[in-house]
């Protein structure tokens, strides 16, 4: 079958790869249809996260398929060609984390398109506990389940009730999804970017906006009453904008981390006392998180639709992750589709 495959830090290359065979019981043989490319598959494929010995690998872990086959003493009811979404990640069980049910940061997790194969193939064998049906049958909206399951998880972190404000830095994909999540609660969103596209599309999802500007800072606490906000989002993992989080949020408010980089982070000690801000990550969401975020697919589909601004076929996936790349401005959701 055919398949895109990171042979080595920046390089992939189309190749024929083996069929995965027959389902063995609690398994799914899954097409995927398509497939998103998002910034982790960027860093991944720089070489940037993830060892050397890991190559080569099969990237896609935000998945869209239709089911081929289904191993024996299926407990799930999934059958031959209904629409699912995948999740990603699995967990070993065992380690601190898992122990007390926080599996989404196993220290032993394993995730598909770096640990393990992932969706740039034409069939894909996973684990049935993370095969999750949908009633969305536009594949590439049924991708952003895995994405947006990220927003669920933040959203959830954050604590975020009705009538309180939200400002979020970062206009990308799971900035949107966190102000649509946020609007269904009843909170007010300020969304802050610099690219005035992303804006125009968060304007769409129902938040107010505003472009990124020295005075930023000032202009948000001013948006949220004055105080300043109760909880602020960074889906950037810029610097700057995690600095300006930090002072956006009113006195013992929450900054919730989303966004994802390798840089390091200046932040005043004592704004921390003084302040008394919660500062909570946000990793990949939890297999019940998850189910919450195929359902939220399947009630905004058309509104997530605004989304996805390329789709390449399987066989130009080189091209899409480089165009995506080298176009942030314009590559809102880069989707790899038309695999089978």
């Amino acid at each position: 079958m055919r398949a895109a495959v990171t042979t080595r830090a920046g390089v992939i290359e189309l190749a024929n790869v083996p069929l995965p065979g027959e389902p063995g019981p609690g398994e799914v043989i899954v097409r995927p249809q398509a497939v998103g490319i998002c910034g982790s598959d960027f860093h991944y494929f720089l070489g940037e996260i993830g060892e050397q010995a890991l190559y080569p690998r099969i990237q896609g872990h935000e998945v869209g398929a239709t089911v081929e086959s289904v191993g024996p003493g299926s407990e799930r009811g999934l059958r031959p060609g209904d629409a699912v979404a995948l999740h990603p990640l699995t967990h070993c069980g065992r380690c601190y984390p898992c122990r007390i049910g926080r599996t989404n940061v196993c220290d032993n997790f394993s995730l598909i398109g770096i640990h393990e194969d992932g969706g740039f193939q034409e069939q894909l064998r996973m684990p049935e506990e993370l095969v999750f049906p949908t009633s969305e049958s536009r594949p590439a909206i049924a991708a952003l389940a895995e994405p947006l399951s990220i927003a669920v998880r933040a959203i959830k972190r954050s604590g975020l009730q009705e009538g309180e404000h939200a400002v979020i830095f970062g206009a990308g994909p799971i900035g949107q999804a966190i102000c649509v999540l946020a609007r269904e609660r009843g909170a007010p969103v300020l969304m802050i970017d610099p690219v005035a596209s992303r804006l125009e599309i968060g304007a769409l999802m129902g938040a107010e906006t505003m472009p990124w500007s020295d005075d930023v800072i000032e202009a948000a606490r001013e948006w949220a009453g004055g105080e300043g906000s109760e909880v602020v989002f960074d889906a950037t993992g810029a610097p700057d904008a995690i600095r300006s989080g930090f002072e956006v949020a009113v006195s013992a408010g929450r900054l919730v981390m989303v966004g994802m980089s390798h840089h390091d982070v200046p932040l005043r000690v004592f704004g921390f006392v003084d302040k008394e801000l919660d500062v909570l990550g946000v990793s990949c969401a939890q297999p019940g998180e998850f189910e919450e975020a195929v359902a939220f697919v399947e009630r905004n589909g058309d509104q997530l639709e605004n989304l996805i601004t390329q789709e390449f076929p399987l066989d130009r996936a080189p091209e899409a992750l480089g165009w995506a790349m080298d176009h942030p401005a314009e590559a809102m959701k880069v989707v790899i589709g038309d695999i089978n």
